[in-house]
């Protein structure tokens, strides 16, 4: 089944009304990390005994670009050098970032469980990076425009723009199992 594409023309907002078909991996992974606004962002730890080197997940607003855009599929976030997880990267940058459709209307309109596999979910494995330049820029509009109260965020807590380069990506859209799609493939693909 295609996915469909509705148009409300003159409010210029896309509304995504279908997933690619599940043959299609690095589409889907694609079409996930578009429609997430947040995932699971997991690091080894790098506190104290007794969480030192165990695996700490941790919720993070992520974006590829505006809503209704085509999007980046690059997972852009706002951070800070406060924040645990961000101390965990700076120790070691290696990190997984789990986008399910769990997070959006989707699976709860279909009654599909978040574990059911039809409610696709992608984990992306890399490592997380800060960015500077034109593509801070880039990611402030992906952000902000997904996340308004972010240009509110106290600035003293030094915030910077980042995004995960991604080496590894699985996806979970149907019934057989995981599977992986290549980097090369996923920045190809169009959701």
């Amino acid at each position: 089944m295609a996915r469909l594409l509705l148009l409300l023309l003159g409010a210029g907002v896309a509304v995504i009304a279908g997933i690619p078909p599940h043959e299609d991996v690095a589409r889907v992974a694609r079409f996930v990390a578009h429609e997430c606004d947040w995932g699971a962002l997991a690091t080894l730890s790098a506190q104290e005994p007794p969480m030192r080197g165990l695996p700490f997940a941790n919720a993070f607003s992520v974006s590829d670009g505006p809503a209704g855009a085509c999007g980046s599929g690059v997972p852009y976030m706002y951070l800070t050098r406060l924040e645990v997880s961000v101390q965990d990267l700076q120790v070691n940058a290696n990190a997984s970032l789990t986008l399910s459709l769990a997070q959006t209307p989707y699976c709860k309109k279909k009654g599909y469980d978040p574990q059911s596999p039809l409610c696709a979910h992608v984990i992306f494995s890399g490592i997380v990076v800060e960015v500077n330049g034109t593509e801070a820029d880039v990611a402030k509009e992906a952000l902000f425009s997904r996340h308004p109260e972010m240009a509110t965020w106290p600035p003293d807590h030094n915030w910077f723009f980042a995004k995960l380069n991604i080496t590894k990506i699985w996806v979970l859209d149907y019934f057989g199992g995981i599977k992986t799609v290549t980097p090369q493939d996923y920045f190809k693909a169009r959701p």
